[in-house]
């Protein structure tokens, strides 16, 4: 397993997979389906400086298991980004997001010297929770309607990490 950026050339498989995968992302998240909609997610992630896209993708063939957003990132003394993520049907429950966020946190957390990263979910994506308190991600509060997804304002949970938390417990 392993990360690397997107590229627009990845539409077709990325859309293929998120159209597979309809039934585990919903109501969590809804990543592009189409190779038209990819392109213009893609671009944003790609050409926006406050945005970094990962795909998670498995050593052998290269297949994309997922994808692991940094959005919001804020340098200057705030030094923080907000996480989103998603793990392909075909992928989920193989460990294979918990590597690949183990792998986004310390790119963050080195190269684009990050000193913290957040993670909001829904309280009852127990899949979400479960990824971000096993990579060391620590509860730190609720936010009431935080998130208009599904066509509502959702209550979220705020998980977070510092450079000071992985210092601490030492290497993954």
């Amino acid at each position: 397993m392993g990360i690397r950026p997107f590229t627009y050339e990845d539409g077709a498989e990325f859309a293929a997979r998120a159209r597979e995968s309809k039934d585990l992302h919903h109501p969590w998240l809804f990543p592009p389906t189409t190779a038209q909609a990819y392109t213009a997610y893609a671009g944003r992630l790609i050409e926006d400086p406050s945005k970094a896209g990962f795909l998670v993708c498995e050593k052998s063939d290269g297949a994309i298991g997922g994808f692991i957003n940094i959005n919001n990132i804020v340098e200057g003394g705030f030094r923080s980004g907000a996480l989103g993520y998603g793990a392909f049907a075909h992928a989920a429950g193989r460990g294979l997001m918990r590597e690949g966020l183990d792998l986004v946190v310390r790119y963050a957390f080195g190269p684009l010297r990050l000193h913290r990263l957040e993670i909001n979910v829904q309280p009852r994506n127990a899949a979400s929770i479960a990824l971000a308190r096993g990579c060391g991600f620590r509860l730190e509060g609720f936010s009431p309607k935080m998130l208009f997804v599904d066509g509502a304002w959702r209550d979220h949970e705020r998980w977070a990490i510092t450079t000071e938390m992985i210092t601490r417990s030492g290497p993954r």
